[in-house]
């Protein structure tokens, strides 16, 4: 990985905490996202009359991709509501790039560096070590874990899928925004259903914030493509995760939680796999 697509998907990294800072604290979630993602469709019909169209061989991937999307989102929001976010979130994130790594090397012949490897490992553990960090207690809920690592391996899903179709559209604008296009009309639908009677208020409180996060994670999504076209998918998703990184500092010093010596470990561990990522070959 070149020392500019590193910095960019460390840029990616730290937009996409930002969009998780703002989710994180919206009251009503589901419909948070859903706002991002119907702003990222809008985004997505001004900008793909001036692309050119993904080849037709990486249309599969984009319908997968919008599956894919959906049940991450569909997982997440259930992972919230049986679990806390500090358990699920790290849990989720850091499992994604093990899956990640996994398919990209034995099923999809990627090659990895010893080092890279083994920095992919580390990035991981040091970001699920955050689950630890208000101790053990997050690991007596089944229910929480299940979806939290069932959101991994969905991250995981979508990153190989958009890393493969990519490479297949040929341009990493074209396929961003083609999939843009799709992407949040489920979860639109299905924030309609279940919050029937209330959405509207709950888009009146939130449309601003909703359409910030939305091109925040728009911008964070297409850094991310187009890395994936430049680099290996195991190492892209693994410096993405770093965003746990960010997510903690903008909690410490925007949402004033606290910093102890073990999320300080955990950072610390988290940015020595960055480091080994960087210097590895």
């Amino acid at each position: 990985m070149t020392t500019g697509v590193f910095a960019m998907v460390l840029a990616a990294a730290l937009l996409h905490a930002a969009w998780n800072a703002l989710v994180k604290i919206n009251a009503d979630r589901l419909v948070m996202i859903a706002i991002m993602m119907m702003s990222q469709v809008a985004a997505a019909l001004l900008v793909v009359p001036f692309v050119a169209p993904p080849t037709p061989e990486s249309w599969p991937f984009i319908a997968a991709s919008t599956v894919l999307n959906t049940a991450y989102c569909v997982f997440l929001i259930k992972a919230y509501s049986h679990g806390d976010l500090s358990h699920v979130y790290p849990l989720s994130r850091g499992s994604a790039p093990l899956i990640v790594a996994a398919i990209s090397v034995f099923i999809i012949g990627e090659t990895l560096t010893r080092q890279a490897g083994l920095s992919v490992v580390v990035i991981a553990l040091g970001i699920m070590s955050l689950a630890l960090t208000r101790g053990a207690a997050g690991f007596t809920q089944p229910t929480a874990i299940f979806y939290a690592l069932g959101t991994g391996i969905f991250i995981a899903g979508y990153t190989i899928v958009d890393g493969m179709g990519a490479r297949l559209a040929e341009s990493a604008h074209s396929y961003t925004f083609w999939v843009h296009l799709f992407n949040g009309i489920p979860i639109a639908l299905l924030a309609l259903y279940l919050r029937r009677g209330q959405v509207l208020r709950s888009v009146r409180k939130a449309w601003k914030v909703g359409v910030l996060g939305g091109m925040i994670s728009l911008l964070a999504y297409w850094i991310v493509i187009w890395a994936m076209t430049l680099a290996p998918m195991a190492l892209v998703s693994a410096v993405r995760e770093t965003s746990m990184v960010f997510a903690v500092l903008i909690g410490v010093l925007l949402l004033k939680e606290r910093l102890d010596l073990a999320r300080l470990a955990s950072i610390g561990m988290t940015l020595i796999g960055t480091v080994m990522l960087k210097m590895s070959r």
